[in-house]
């Protein structure tokens, strides 16, 4: 089963509620388990309460998994590998692209297919079964840290793109006050810094009013 398959067997069952927060610097607290096997998943998830963790679940499959993130969404989901319905690595794609939730893989298999393709579906660990309450906890910190390290990369990116719009924007705004008040570029952004100055607005903000409407273009 594909991840879109997965996604649409749930998408019309319930609506994502918001997340906790998954911005840079928050405390991992909250763990999602899925494992068919209930005993198995039922001692994972006495492990993770004896670590201190809130455990999510735990799921008996992937399309639950899921489920339970839509309905009440963990920091972190500790998915088995061989789930009916929708395995673990079906269920990752989905929960890290969709619903921005990134996973652990827990499962007693290490081939290297599934590693190459937990690699591509948000998956930041992988544990192989049986693992200790201790492996648990190292893996989860390390796994969490990952999160984290990529989503200060993801804002730095988004912060340089706006950065490059903001840019954009003013320049256009500058061509425009060039061409209808025939003054030169310094000029054209000296007008634009004394409307921003005076205004006490930010000087992109002043830019795309310009840009919305011509008629606000600065006096000289």
């Amino acid at each position: 089963m594909a991840a879109g398959a997965c996604l649409g067997k749930v998408a019309s069952q319930s609506q994502p509620s918001a997340r906790r927060t998954d911005e840079p610097g928050v405390r991992l607290t909250r763990v999602l388990v899925a494992d068919d096997e209930h005993l198995v998943a039922a001692g994972i998830s006495s492990s993770l309460t004896g670590l201190g963790y809130t455990v999510v679940g735990p799921a008996g499959d992937g399309l639950e998994a899921i489920e339970l993130c839509r309905r009440d969404p963990p920091d972190l989901a500790l998915l088995d590998v061989r789930m009916p319905n929708c395995d673990g690595l079906e269920a990752a794609a989905v929960l890290f692209r969709e619903l921005h939730v990134p996973v652990v893989i827990l499962s007693a298999y290490s081939d290297p297919e599934y590693v190459s393709t937990a690699a591509q579906a948000g998956v930041f660990g992988f544990l192989l079964k049986p693992a200790s309450q201790d492996q648990i906890r190292v893996c989860l910190e390390i796994a969490w840290g990952r999160f984290q390290a990529h989503l200060r990369q993801d804002e730095e990116i988004a912060a340089l793109k706006r950065r490059l719009e903001d840019r954009k924007t003013i320049e256009q705004a500058k061509w425009l006050v060039v061409k209808h008040k025939q003054v030169s570029e310094p000029q054209a952004m000296k007008l634009l810094q004394k409307q921003a100055r005076d205004t006490r607005r930010p000087l992109v903000d002043i830019a795309r009013s310009i840009l919305e409407n011509l008629t606000l273009l600065v006096a000289e």
